[in-house]
């Protein structure tokens, strides 16, 4: 039941972490095109809730529902609602939770979405239909103030020459708005000078809007949280990054929650920020693609792979 058309980053190593078993129940909260769902409804005679907050995806999510029905269940929405959601859908208690940080292959490549650098479009990076009424990157490109605009490409996007992209933004938008893709990344290149890497330099920018227009790092904060709450203990949660900033959330999520914490008695309070671990990490630090993957998918080249097991906490209950 694997798609041929797109292949999604880590496969084979996100079914490692997560082990689908039959009669297993599984939530894939960044459907894309349905590359993890479709392998895990492959892997096992399992079900799957798919989540995504883009209505192509979506599209795709009901013909998926159309190929495997009683198995697979599509609904809109953001990860970081899953609790409500998988409720919604009668997916209480999961098993395994994949989720895909990011925007999508099919994102970056459809100019009119607005996300990529590399075609021109209208400069929009908002991810979903729930986006409407939203600052798109063009709201916030031409309205923030020079001083927030820095911030947002200094702390977002580790931009170095944060303040200068910000300046010759202002400076670009007083002799006519900013609308498009293309305008863009020549203002930003201008701005800064080309890496020895090759990397273009208005790649961190535009990470830095993508991140601020979705409130991705808000989202993944949320998405983590609810993901502790619904897995059953023995569940699994697997997270592919490929920002540096949402790895690392991550990477300080999941370590956090696998360390024992001081706690109070059965008939005490909690002591103050006190927990029981409530993860087992399934291996140290990050798995991160090989060079056969990165030569048939470039993209995948910053992927960085987390999981962790779901473990039963203090009393018994998870």
């Amino acid at each position: 039941m694997t798609s041929p058309a797109h292949i999604p980053v880590l496969l084979s190593e996100v079914l490692d972490a997560l082990q689908p078993r039959d009669g297993g129940r599984y939530l894939d909260g960044t459907f894309g095109r349905g590359g993890y769902a479709r392998a895990i409804l492959a892997a096992a005679d399992t079900c799957v809730l798919g989540l995504d907050r883009d209505p192509a995806a979506v599209a795709e999510g009901r013909r998926l529902e159309a190929e495997a029905p009683g198995r697979f269940v599509m609904r809109q929405g953001r990860f970081g609602e899953m609790d409500r959601l998988a409720a919604e859908a009668g997916f209480e208690r999961l098993d395994g939770i994949a989720l895909d940080l990011g925007v999508s292959s099919p994102q970056l490549d459809e100019a009119e979405r607005g996300f990529s650098f590399r075609q021109d479009g209208p400069l929009d990076m908002r991810m979903g239909a729930d986006s409407e009424g939203s600052d798109s990157a063009a709201d916030l490109v031409n309205g923030a103030s020079e001083e927030r605009l820095a911030d947002i490409f200094f702390h977002l996007g580790e931009e170095r020459r944060a303040r200068q992209v910000a300046r010759a933004i202002v400076a670009a938008r007083a002799e006519a708005p900013i609308l498009r893709t293309g305008q863009l990344a020549e203002i930003v290149r201008r701005a800064v000078p080309k890496a020895k890497d090759g990397i273009d330099p208005a790649t961190r920018s535009f990470q830095a809007l993508r991140l601020a227009v979705n409130d991705e790092l808000g989202e993944l904060e949320r998405g983590l949280a609810a993901a502790e709450r619904l897995l059953a203990p023995g569940g699994r949660l697997a997270v592919v990054a490929f920002h540096s900033l949402e790895d690392r959330a991550v990477k300080r999520f999941l370590a956090e929650r696998a360390t024992d914490r001081p706690r109070g008695s059965r008939h005490l309070p909690d002591a103050p920020g006190g927990y029981v671990a409530s993860f087992r990490l399934l291996f140290k630090g990050a798995v991160k693609p090989g060079q056969q993957e990165i030569r048939l998918n470039p993209r995948a080249a910053s992927a960085r792979l987390r999981a962790a097991e779901r473990v039963e906490t203090w009393g018994g209950a998870a």
